[in-house]
């Protein structure tokens, strides 16, 4: 990966960006393992680790993400996005309604949460104003959390307390505070890089980048978050661009905020789904995994062997460790696996393969390498511009 300091004032202009925040709001400034993809989709859970700040702060996971550069390095790098503390608003008292009676369009995109037989779905259009919602899903208290510079939905659990927007970001990324401790959390790492949980890494779950029509079918049930947050925002603009048709800062080569390094192949702003352990990280192309169904990857530095799947019904994927070179295959709707531990022919769901899943999330491809320049990557870096 190619290092980069490019001045922000220069970026902007050739963005041709007017005003600026970590995240723009129209002007207003005030190594754990997956668990079940349908049911508390996530690397979460009682895992026995001691929370730090006697309880006061959120929980934390008893495992670490990879990080390829140091805490003293990634808090020296963070900047100011143009806002101050709170000066994105979370929403911390979220309304609902049912989902079929949305009159967003089917192509929307929404993040999709399931836990403890709850389903969820977050428009994309109402969280780039605010970027963290405070909910309780399923019975657990939870943060799901958004950045549109870096196109990564995650959900946090939050414990006691409650997350806000900080008005700092590092390699263009959000960096979240509890409210607790006032320690500052890169989202897309999961880990406090200042304050006095520096170090502790959060309990994650999957969030599901999707649209409105694909979670609706899946989750009929599901209830959508509305637009009655109590904060007076124009909604119906988003201040980078458009989705549907893609425009705009989605689609655009150039970033805002300098990244802590550029890939050398791939357009900055194409899509991926990407895993982290401990050891190592992976990338696979999403617009290649939609097409192909199953992609093979490797963990860098680590070494570690890792298979991609599609779940067409959501336009998403599912990532799982494959040390003993299973074969996976497509099979109508489902797949098979053949080797390992498996040799049945029993076909799987693309959520459920009886390997080691790991917690995958959507990332633009310059945030993800970025932060893991020495990730492993599949699928195909000719394309240009930015898919879903």
């Amino acid at each position: 990966m190619k290092r980069t300091r490019r001045s922000t004032i220069g970026s902007l202009a050739a963005l041709g960006v007017a005003g600026f925040a970590g995240c723009l709001d129209e002007g207003i400034v005030g190594s754990v393992r997956e668990g079940d993809a349908t049911e508390d989709d996530g690397a979460s859970g009682d895992d026995g680790a001691e929370d730090p700040a006697e309880g006061r702060g959120p929980p934390t996971a008893d495992g670490s993400r990879r990080l390829a550069y140091d805490l003293d390095a990634l808090r020296e790098e963070s900047l100011s996005g143009g806002v101050g503390q709170d000066g994105i608003p979370a929403i911390d008292d979220p309304a609902f309604a049912p989902i079929g009676g949305t009159s967003l369009v089917d192509d929307a995109p929404v993040f999709g949460v399931v836990r403890g037989g709850e389903a969820k779905a977050y428009p994309q259009h109402v969280l780039v104003h605010h970027e963290i919602v405070n909910d309780a899903v399923g019975g657990d208290r939870v943060a799901v959390t958004y950045c549109p510079l870096t196109g990564t939905a995650q959900g946090f659990e939050r414990g006691e307390t409650t997350f806000g927007v900080s008005g700092q970001l590092v390699n263009s990324n959000l960096i979240m505070y509890d409210r607790a401790t006032e320690s500052w959390w890169s989202q897309m790492l999961a880990t406090s890089i200042d304050g006095s949980m520096r170090g502790e890494t959060l309990r994650e779950f999957r969030v599901v980048w999707t649209t409105v029509g694909e979670w609706r079918a899946a989750h009929p049930d599901s209830r959508i978050l509305t637009d009655d947050t109590g904060y007076a925002r124009r909604y119906e603009n988003d201040p980078y661009g458009v989705y549907a048709p893609l425009g705009g800062y989605y689609a655009s080569k150039g970033t805002m905020f300098p990244a802590l390094s550029e890939p050398e192949e791939g357009h900055p702003k194409s899509v991926v789904i990407g895993a982290r352990t401990a050891d190592g990280a992976v990338a696979f192309d999403k617009a290649t995994l939609l097409a192909e169904r199953v992609l093979s990857g490797t963990l860098r530095p680590s070494g570690e062997a890792a298979v991609a799947v599609a779940d067409p019904a959501l336009s998403t994927g599912y990532v799982y460790l494959n040390p003993d070179g299973a074969t996976v295959e497509p099979d109508g709707s489902a797949y098979r696996v053949e080797g390992g531990s498996t040799d049945d022919g029993e076909r799987f769901d693309a959520g459920d393969l009886p390997l080691d899943r790991v917690l995958a999330f959507d990332a633009m491809w310059f945030a993800w390498a970025g932060f893991y320049p020495e990730t492993g990557f599949a699928g195909d870096h000719t394309g240009a511009g930015y898919g879903r």
